[in-house]
């Protein structure tokens, strides 16, 4: 038993930050899941980037979401601090008990500082973070490098003394009414059923993540000999968009291209209609998982153990290169990551086959 274990009987309102990607963002839903479980009465709150709203809108768990738009950075130091004075303000009326940081944005000790709740958590950084932050917080916690981003997540709960059911840890994204009606619509203009399709999405906002323009056009050429039908999406900037256009220059046949036409909440709903997913190391591929359709993944220079599809059906491929996972954009800083170009077009139709039959 933990001698400093917090009471969850004993508080009313919580918040939550996450100042991070998309990603990062949606992989903290079990959070928010688990403390709703442990302790139904809470308000729990949370702080996130305004462009990474949409990955928590809809959490079932969730009282309020703040957040803070990164374009306050371009604005006159007037405006910038009228912004952060109005978020404070708005915090502050909230009189949390509770602050769980899951980060080592700078921004959530300040903030456990000036709120003062009586309780707060964090990571521990002992590389990184000086005495401010042990001092910001009540409670620190170690983890381990190499664990999943969902468990280090969970790791501030059982800091506290919370500990999660392995029934509680599944990722939660809501796409919401109008998206799924929307992306109905959509599937039926094209004369896709439901479960009758599969789902390729080959890019990263990080480039040197993404597969070969040939090999995704190969595989969805040998996908359309074998009888299925698949939907192509990117997200609508230029690297992605332009991405996805090599890719469809080379089809012979051709393929429902919604590249940069959906929103996210859209991507979502897409997602689940699916009967399987097809992609890279990217937040597509976590929405796939949130919303539990099978995955096939491909991973490079970033590390499987940590950012890998997260309680759903999935094949993960990967080459046995000494030097991966280094993180790094491309070998050499080169923009292109061989550990994951060199992924055959095979080993990704023969893992896709094996999760649909499965």
């Amino acid at each position: 038993m933990l001698k400093d274990a917090v009471d969850l009987s004993a508080l009313h309102r919580v918040l939550v930050i996450k100042l991070r990607h998309l990603g990062d963002v949606l992989l903290t839903s079990p959070v928010f899941t688990v403390l709703k479980n442990h302790a139904p009465h809470l308000e729990i709150d949370t702080l996130v980037y305004r462009d990474t709203e949409p990955m928590l809108s809809g959490h079932p768990a969730i009282t309020n979401i703040f957040t803070i738009d990164r374009d306050w950075k371009q604005e006159d130091s007037t405006s910038r601090l009228a912004h952060e004075w109005r978020l404070l303000r708005n915090l502050r009326k909230r009189h949390y008990d509770l602050i769980i940081h899951l980060t080592e944005n700078s921004r959530g000790a300040v903030l456990s500082l000036l709120l003062k709740p009586p309780y707060s958590v964090a990571r521990d950084y002992p590389a990184k973070r000086g005495r401010l932050w042990r001092n910001s917080f009540t409670h620190l916690y170690p983890s381990p490098s190499r664990r999943h981003t969902v468990e280090m997540h969970l790791d501030a709960l059982r800091r506290l003394g919370v500990c999660p059911g392995a029934d509680e840890r599944r990722l939660v994204l809501v796409p919401g009414a109008e998206a799924e009606r929307s992306v109905r619509d959509l599937l039926a203009r094209h004369g896709l059923a439901t479960r009758g399709f599969i789902h390729l999405h080959p890019t990263s906002r990080w480039m040197f993540k993404s597969w070969d323009t040939d090999k995704n056009a190969a595989l969805i050429t040998a996908l359309q000999q074998s009888g299925e039908s698949v939907v192509l999406t990117a997200a609508p900037s230029d690297p992605e968009l332009q991405y996805a256009a090599r890719i469809t220059a080379q089809l012979k046949k051709p393929v429902v291209d919604l590249s940069g036409k959906l929103n996210l909440k859209q991507l979502a709903a897409l997602t689940a209609q699916a009967k399987c997913f097809v992609g890279v190391d990217s937040v597509p591929m976590h929405i796939a998982a949130a919303v539990q359709t099978p995955c096939v993944a491909m991973f490079g220079p970033s590390n499987e153990l940590i950012w890998g599809p997260w309680q759903v059906s999935h094949r993960v491929l990967t080459l046995p290169y000494s030097c991966r996972p280094c993180g790094i954009d491309g070998c050499g800083g080169g923009k292109i990551s061989e550990c994951l170009t060199d992924i055959s077009v095979d080993d990704v139709l023969n893992a896709i086959n094996e999760l649909i039959k499965k």
